[in-house]
């Protein structure tokens, strides 16, 4: 079964009041959405949050949804000093887990 990653990669700005309540937020909001299959970040100076979605039309929901657009504009006015995002199919997976 194939699906979609949307990775948004960002730098943050000095004014961070907020972010992390947002970022809390946003990704429970995100659970509650049609396709929303998982989510992963990671910050070491560099942010990097990968959403996994069943579809391109749940990600253009969720890219819609009026509580995100109002983060996202938060994040370019005030949050991010630079962002990229990229949307990926994801074709097949594999992993490894030591003792199991």
């Amino acid at each position: 079964m194939s699906y979609y990653a949307v990775i948004f990669t960002n730098e943050l700005s000095e004014d961070t009041e907020g972010y992390t309540e947002m970022a809390t937020k946003m990704e429970e909001l995100a659970k509650q959405q049609p396709g929303y299959l998982g989510f992963e970040s990671a910050r070491d100076g560099l942010g990097i949050s990968i959403s996994y979605w069943e579809s391109l039309e749940d990600i253009k929901n969720w890219k819609e949804n009026i509580d995100h657009l109002e983060a996202q504009s938060t994040g370019r006015n005030r949050w991010y000093q630079w962002y990229k995002t990229r949307i990926c199919k994801i074709e097949r997976e594999y992993e490894f887990r030591r003792g199991t």
